[in-house]
This record gives C-alpha cells, sequence and structure tokens, in this order.
C-alpha cells in the first residue's frame, strides 16, 4: 500500500471546534469526565476536526468509535504524544516538539502538575496575544476539557513542565 501525502492541518476549523465545544460535550463522542478526565479525548476531537483521518492500528493507532472501542492514544495524555511524535507515515495528526514561543493557534500543549511524574493534560492552543518581555505564558490562549476553559491563558495553570507541540500535518 502506497503512503499518502501528508496534508495541510487545517487550523482555523480545528480552532472553531475548540471554542465551540469548550463548555460542552459534542453529543457525537464520549464524554471521559469521569474516568479520569475529557482534555484528551477534546483535544484528539480537535485534530479530527482539523482534518486528520482515524488511524485503525488496533495496536498503535488513534481512532475512536465508542467509549469501549478506541485507540489508548484517542484519550490518553502519554498515549497521544507518543502517537503524534511517531506518526510519519500512517493516517491521522503528526507532530513535532516545539518552543512555546514558536506555537500556533491549533497546536497542542501538554502539562506535567507538580508531584507527578507523568503529563496528565492536554490543551489546545486557540489565541495567540503580543508577546509581554520574554514570557509569552499569559498571551497564550487555550481551550480544554476538564476544568472547561476557552481562551484561557497558559500563565494562570500552576504545572512543574510543558510540552508544546506543533501540529505538521494529518493523513
Amino acid at each position: 500500500m502506497a503512503i499518502q501525502p501528508a496534508k495541510e492541518y487545517d487550523r482555523e476549523s480545528a480552532v472553531q471546534y475548540a471554542r465551540k465545544w469548550a463548555f460542552d460535550r459534542n453529543p457525537e463522542w464520549g464524554d471521559f469526565e469521569t474516568m479520569g478526565g475529557d482534555c484528551t479525548n477534546f483535544t484528539s476531537q480537535v485534530l479530527y476536526a482539523g482534518g486528520a483521518s482515524f488511524n485503525i492500528d488496533s495496536d498503535y493507532g488513534w481512532y475512536y468509535k465508542n467509549l469501549d472501542n478506541r485507540a489508548p492514544a484517542w484519550s490518553g495524555v502519554e498515549a497521544l504524544h507518543e502517537f503524534l511524535i511517531s506518526n510519519k507515515t500512517g493516517n491521522g495528526p503528526m507532530a513535532v516538539p516545539i518552543a512555546l514561543k514558536d506555537v500556533e493557534k491549533g497546536d497542542i500543549v501538554q502539562l506535567r502538575f507538580q508531584g507527578n511524574d507523568r503529563f496528565s493534560h492536554s490543551l489546545v492552543v486557540t489565541d495567540l496575544g503580543r508577546p509581554v518581555g520574554s514570557n509569552n505564558l499569559f498571551t497564550v490562549g487555550i481551550t480544554t476539557h476538564s476544568l472547561d476553559s476557552r481562551s484561557r491563558p497558559l500563565g494562570t495553570y500552576s504545572f512543574a513542565e510543558m510540552r508544546p507541540l506543533h501540529i505538521t500535518g494529518v493523513r
């Protein structure tokens, strides 16, 4: 089977979706709030709205059929990160680690909180303001589920570490 070329990620559609569903749940998708949080499920929905196709690889994919039939990368923070940075030739979204100063709307930021050894929160960049000095934590607006927020300044979170991910394309 020939590898399909990547296409451009539709950042505007992704951001519009994130803003629309920031404080509500799309009934087409399950709600993971009572199962550890809905942030990465929401982030995956945003990536899908931006043009990513499902990757139905049972061991390493990125897909959602229902609450009981989905890839770990659809709703798990660490699994999504691994899928995004490792997906070079398959369907689904692709990403590379970047510095916060280089994020664009539609990119992803994942957070690790104090006292945790793993990243546990996924956020979608939906707003970019003018940098203030050298710290743009307060100019990056994020939208997420689990502590539902729309255009919340990243700097209002208390976290130990972050990893911004630039979505480079989708298949």
